[in-house]
């Protein structure tokens, strides 16, 4: 990793994670100004606390094959050493994987820990586990995907919904104002899956009369599914302009589409999160940006939610961990550099 990129990492572990978003372009709501970042919850003493207590928290997040979730994981990792909480952090090989995350839930809860970190790959199908957690009095801590109860005492997220809506907006300035988009998406039973489609086709037909939406498809993450869906997609509609991949693996699908049909140049393309190739086809050209989120904060908010939950503290039903736009603008800006992975 070059300096800058551990410097801009280091960066987002050492400060607090806040929830603005923000925007670099003209013809762009900018954001009101962002408050001061809030201090961590974890003093040394509760750090010494928990220690003592030997709480163990597990992590269970909705995959391990995108750097979004090993972001999450690095951020994880820093608030267990800060609050002196140990975690385990494993996922599913496949975010299609309902079933292998709910054995992954059920062997957490067997081992009795103090709290869980969990984000639901399926908003409704955790719900007996997390039912059977809250009759043992184990605090549920969401992050990343919220889950369709009351159960979690908190979720740490994105304002997905928001964050979905600002890329349409994006791609309304960037097409004229009109045309045909597409949209390639991950899930259809997550709540980031639910809500960023949502996000953005909701925002395009409440705001732009003249832009359609012709296709919405899920990609279940994966880069050749998701290469296919987009390959189908542009090929069904020649007059297509716009591109809208809502996750990693839907961005990458649409990006080889875009190159194995030469259509570089011919589809503004927008994505979400980060990783290598998108950044690539940003700082190329070949994509206009993307949605960023946290991920440190994401993880960093969910373990430090869980130990205020454990003594005791009132938490808000939501912690919003932000997002913002970035293209070849300010890829490198201090602000942005940070929250993007490799």
């Amino acid at each position: 990793m070059k300096f800058a990129k551990l410097f801009a990492l280091l960066l987002a572990i050492t400060f607090a994670f806040g929830g603005s978003f923000a925007f670099a372009q003209s013809g762009t709501p900018e954001p009101t100004e962002e408050a001061p970042a809030p201090e961590k919850y974890c003093t040394p003493e509760i750090a010494a606390e928990m220690t003592a207590d030997e709480v163990y928290i597990p992590v269970i997040s909705k995959g391990f094959q995108h750097q979004f979730w090993q972001a999450v994981k690095l951020g994880a990792e820093q608030a267990a050493e800060d609050c002196g909480v140990t975690i385990t952090f494993e996922g599913p090989e496949s975010e299609s994987q309902v079933d292998k995350q709910m054995e992954m839930l059920q062997t957490a809860l067997d081992k009795n820990p103090a709290a869980i970190a969990f984000a639901a790959l399926d908003s409704q199908a955790a719900i007996p586990l997390l039912e059977r957690a809250q009759e043992a009095g184990i605090p549920i801590v969401g992050f990343d995907s919220g889950v369709d109860s009351d159960i979690p005492v908190t979720t740490a997220a994105t304002d997905n919904v928001a964050a979905a809506a600002a890329a349409a907006d994006k791609m309304a300035e960037l097409i004229g104002g009109e045309g045909e988009v597409a949209v390639i998406a991950h899930d259809q039973t997550s709540r980031t899956g639910i809500d960023r489609v949502a996000g953005f086709t909701e925002r395009m037909a409440e705001a732009y009369p003249d832009i359609t939406v012709v296709d919405v498809q899920y990609g279940a993450g994966d880069h050749l599914k998701s290469t296919d869906l987009a390959k189908a997609i542009i090929l069904a509609h020649p007059n297509l302009k716009g591109f809208f991949g809502a996750n990693e693996g839907s961005i990458i699908g649409v990006l080889n589409a875009v190159t194995e049909l030469n259509m570089e140049g011919k589809l503004v393309v927008i994505g979400y999160d980060s990783g290598r190739q998108q950044m690539d086809a940003i700082i190329s050209g070949a994509q206009a940006g993307a949605i960023t989120q946290d991920p440190i904060g994401i993880g960093y908010k969910a373990v430090e939610a869980a130990v205020m939950a454990l003594r005791g503290e009132e938490l808000e039903p939501m912690i919003d961990t932000g997002f913002h736009w970035y293209d070849a603008t300010n890829i490198e800006d201090e602000t942005i550099a940070p929250l993007l992975y490799e």
